[in-house]
């Protein structure tokens, strides 16, 4: 995600747009009205967050309607970046979901920072079990259900000093999924990987997984997955 709104804030469009912005606007901050004298403490800044499903859509991202020009103190406070005289760190949420075997874990593994919570059922069977990975007990399922809102409640009140939250699942319902979107904040990460190839990564991989179990479970997913 860094590296993608990185490399839209280098583009040569965002430059040009924020460039006409403060043209037509002047160097006044549309919050408190002060003069802003030092050009480099003007900030272009989005109403709507971006993030990775919006910053490459041209009515989110360059459009004059949903921007505004702010001081550099005005734009801390939209994003409540200082309290107490310290910076904050924001807690992002991302929901990384697809699914089985396509790569969710890895996705995770890839990104994330050693501060940050991940909230997967699989890792979480093996940490209270000590079991394979993959060798998880019926009768466990309800404790482990129990750890797993725990760690959620904990990311849904920000709850800690963990940097951003990763939570893995399937995830096919699209109303639950959006229900939890609303719940904590969180973006969306669709793993999208097709059916062949989930099953050719099956068919190939050596952590344990019963091939005919999880080719059930891969089938249901694509059967009951909504955009």
């Amino acid at each position: 995600m860094w590296s993608t709104l990185k490399s839209f804030y280098d583009s040569k469009e965002w430059k040009k747009f924020r460039k006409m912005i403060i043209l037509q606007r002047g160097p006044v901050c549309e919050d408190c009205g002060k003069i802003i004298t030092e050009h480099k403490q003007i900030e272009v800044h989005h109403e709507e967050i971006l993030t990775l499903n919006n910053v490459n859509d041209a009515m989110v991202s360059l459009n004059s309607d949903k921007v505004k020009v702010l001081c550099n103190g005005c734009h801390n406070k939209r994003h409540d970046r200082f309290q107490g005289g310290h910076k904050k760190k924001d807690k992002n949420v991302y929901i990384v979901y697809g699914p089985p075997c396509s790569g969710k874990t890895t996705y995770v593994l890839e990104h994330k920072s050693d501060n940050d919570i991940v909230v997967d059922m699989d890792r979480l069977y093996e940490a209270v079990t000590l079991l394979p990975r993959y060798d998880k007990p019926d009768k466990l399922l309800f404790n482990i259900i129990s750890v797993q809102k725990a760690l959620i409640d904990n990311i849904k009140t920000r709850y800690g000093k963990w940097n951003n939250a990763w939570v893995i699942g399937g995830y096919a319902d699209k109303y639950k999924r959006d229900r939890l979107v609303k719940e904590l904040g969180a973006e969306l990460i669709l793993i999208d990987t097709d059916k062949d190839e989930c099953l050719n990564r099956l068919k190939t991989s050596i952590d344990g997984r019963s091939i005919k179990e999880y080719s059930s479970y891969i089938d249901k997913w694509f059967r009951s997955y909504k955009e």
